[in-house]
């Protein structure tokens, strides 16, 4: 495992076999961060944004292509070796894949016909796709970017949860049943529903009522809760509560707040209430994984 801390953020580039790689790129600063990394034309790559966005550069600046939150970007050209030169926006988390096209391919058994450029057809051709990241990938991404294991196991768990996001990228079947649904074919539905855990994130302490929330992003109630379900696989306060415990970990591991402090920050006005809130998310109590994360 390979970890570089620079100015604007880290790099962490972590082998999962041979001609198998994952990197987690952070920039959490307020000016753009560049990374660059050698990539022939022998790979193929999956990169995928969960917070911010970034724009890859190709042939010298001539050409570029934007990847924003919640998206994904595949490149795939077996002519044209695709180095990463990439400019991460302020505040941006991004996790690739780069793994070799023999090893993508012994992946699949024959019957992944489904996958355009396992097709003998376009074995030697190029191929890029821009899609939404679904919730089930979301959630494994950010385990992917955070996680607090013993040292031992870190890789075993890395590598089966690389494992898992291939798998689900290429789950067209559910996919597909996303597609299809109505509600989230009109773009103007799935920018209000985003617009509703924004707000519902900025406000943790004092969460708005579904009822307010429905109106001042302009759904009816019916709408909001069916359309947060579809796009983030929970219902919005569920939601809210595994992000802020979530927040309020990462708080805890600063060591920069004391349990009360975090408690309150999060939205709990007296800390037996965060206490048996964090218990139920993380099996411990706040004081526990404190100490726990100093041994």
């Amino acid at each position: 495992m390979l970890t570089e801390n620079v100015a604007q953020g880290s790099y962490t580039e972590v082998l999962i076999e041979d001609g198998f790689y994952v990197l987690k790129l952070q920039n959490d600063q307020d000016e753009i961060q560049k990374v660059t990394r050698e990539i022939d034309s022998s790979f193929i790559q999956f990169h995928f944004c969960l917070k911010g966005r970034a724009k890859f550069i190709f042939n010298e600046g001539r050409y570029a292509l934007e990847v924003s939150e919640e998206n994904s970007l595949l490149l795939y050209n077996t002519q044209l070796d695709l180095p990463m030169n990439l400019e991460m926006a302020p505040n941006s988390w991004i996790v690739s894949i780069v793994m070799t096209i023999r090893k993508f391919h012994s992946l699949f058994s024959k019957e992944a016909s489904y996958i355009p450029f396992l097709s003998v057809e376009n074995k030697e051709k190029k191929y890029y796709a821009q899609e939404g990241v679904s919730p089930a990938i979301a959630v494994v991404l950010s385990q992917i970017m955070n996680y607090n294991l013993h040292p031992s196991i870190k890789e075993l768990y890395i590598k089966g949860k690389v494992y898992e996001l291939v798998s689900l990228y290429f789950n067209k079947s559910s996919d597909t049943d996303l597609e299809q649904c109505p509600f989230l074919v009109d773009e103007d539905n799935v920018k209000r529903i985003r617009q509703a855990k924004e707000i519902m994130i900025a406000h943790m302490a004092e969460p708005p009522s579904l009822a307010d929330l429905a109106q001042e992003i302009g759904l009816s109630l019916k709408k909001l809760k069916e359309g947060f379900k579809q796009i983030y696989g929970d219902s919005v306060y569920s939601f809210l509560f595994d992000y802020k415990m979530e927040h309020a970990r990462r708080l805890l591991e600063t060591g920069q707040h004391n349990v009360n402090e975090v408690g309150l920050k999060v939205g709990y006005s007296t800390s037996s209430h965060f206490i048996a809130a964090f218990k139920k998310k993380y099996g411990t109590t706040p004081k526990k994984y404190v100490m726990s994360i100093a041994n």
